[in-house]
């Protein structure tokens, strides 16, 4: 295959904020790690360089990965340019620079190719996340001055939104390459759709990911539904508000914070879940959206967060809303609907088995060996050779 022999024994090193055993760790470093997994079954050496973080060995190789932490959330942006400008981490033949929010600004460091791979654009989170002066200068870093470093460079955004708010930010020409995610096979869990009303929500909480409009939703809907159960899965620094928040929906037993769970735990609650709420600002994809489809939970989401228009086909295998209002009312027309959550059951069953790890890898890699060709990329053509 020739994408094989074009990667076997060249060194891919990403420079990425975090790791997937971040305990800020999501589905953003769930793709990193699944394109880095295919690459190394192609014969790549991989390199992840990332932040450090209580409990992580500093250097370590995992399922073939070389994990290298150095540095903070802020600091591993200078370190990983130090790292790189006197080889630290060995010959590197590729750079992917995971640009969340801020790039790494690799190519000030060095003249191999450079990949760019972005999530989403973050104008909505900076001054959410950031208000004032910092989100300012982040928000013109991303939009301003990565656009012009970055420029002539190949990209990978996750979704066709991505790539079109790229496109706003004047990254433009053939050198886009939508790779999308892709969806875990189902893992069997001994559990079953729960007999009172369930909705989950999954991710980390941070304030982006607005798990107040779901609490909202269900105080809202406790009136029809007193036995109404919210469960909030994931782990954040956010997560002291949320508890403040939502302290008189957990004292009466509506909203559960589970937290960070384990695998297996994070199925079953799927599993037993009768809808999924994603009421982010903002999402490159929607990981969470296949993981729930696995177990015909359908999900309920904002269409301006962006790649839940791709995650979710409105009507068929989710429903795709435009405010607040609606995301509660939404929600609680699927309640009563016990049919139409059967349709939307069986739609995102179908949907989400589109979207194969396998084919993920396979275009990833495709554009990393054009890379090593000196080719660019474009949405058209990301697919193996």
């Amino acid at each position: 295959m020739p994408t094989t022999d074009a990667l076997a024994g060249r060194h891919v090193a990403f420079f990425s904020w975090r790791d997937t055993r971040n305990p800020e760790g999501g589905g953003a470093e769930r793709y990193l790690e699944k394109m880095a997994a295919g690459l190394v079954e192609r014969g790549a050496r991989v390199t992840i360089f990332c932040v450090a973080y209580a409990g992580a060995a500093p250097d370590e190789t995992v399922d073939g990965i070389r994990f290298v932490r150095r540095g903070s959330k802020l600091s591993v942006y200078l370190l990983g340019m130090w790292a790189l400008l006197h080889r630290r981490l060995g010959r590197v033949d590729v750079v992917v620079d995971v640009q969340n929010g801020l790039p790494f600004f690799t190519p000030l460091v060095t003249r191999k190719p450079v990949i760019v791979l972005v999530h989403h654009v973050h104008r909505e989170q900076w001054p959410v996340v950031y208000p004032g002066l910092t989100g300012r200068i982040g928000w013109w870093i991303e939009s301003r001055l990565a656009p012009r470093l970055y420029r002539g460079r190949q990209y990978v955004a996750v979704s066709r939104a991505t790539r079109a708010e790229l496109r706003g930010l004047g990254v433009t020409g053939p050198r886009v390459a939508v790779v999308h995610n892709g969806t875990d096979p189902v893992v069997n869990v001994d559990a079953r759709k729960s007999t009172n009303p369930s909705i989950c929500v999954v991710g980390r909480l941070v304030p982006h990911k607005q798990v107040e409009h779901a609490v909202d939703a269900v105080t809202a809907l406790l009136g029809e539904f007193p036995d109404l159960r919210l469960r909030v899965v994931g782990s954040g620094w956010w997560e002291p508000e949320l508890r403040a928040y939502a302290a008189d929906q957990v004292a009466c037993g509506s909203v559960v914070f589970e937290g960070h769970v384990s695998e297996v735990r994070k199925q079953e609650i799927y599993e037993e879940s009768w809808l999924m709420a994603l009421p982010s600002l903002k999402e490159g994809w929607g990981l969470v959206v296949g993981e729930a489809a696995a177990h015909r939970t359908p999900t309920v989401a904002y269409a301006s967060a962006g790649g839940t228009r791709e995650s979710i086909v409105d009507g068929v295998s989710g429903i795709l809303v435009g405010s607040q209002a609606e995301l509660t009312s939404a929600l609680g027309a699927l309640l009563r609907d016990e049919q139409g959550r059967g349709i939307l059951a069986e739609g995102a069953v179908r949907h989400g088995a589109g979207f194969t790890w396998a084919h993920s890898q396979a275009a990833f890699a495709h554009v990393v060996a054009s890379a090593l060709r000196g080719e660019l990329v474009s949405d058209q053509d990301a697919t193996e050779d």
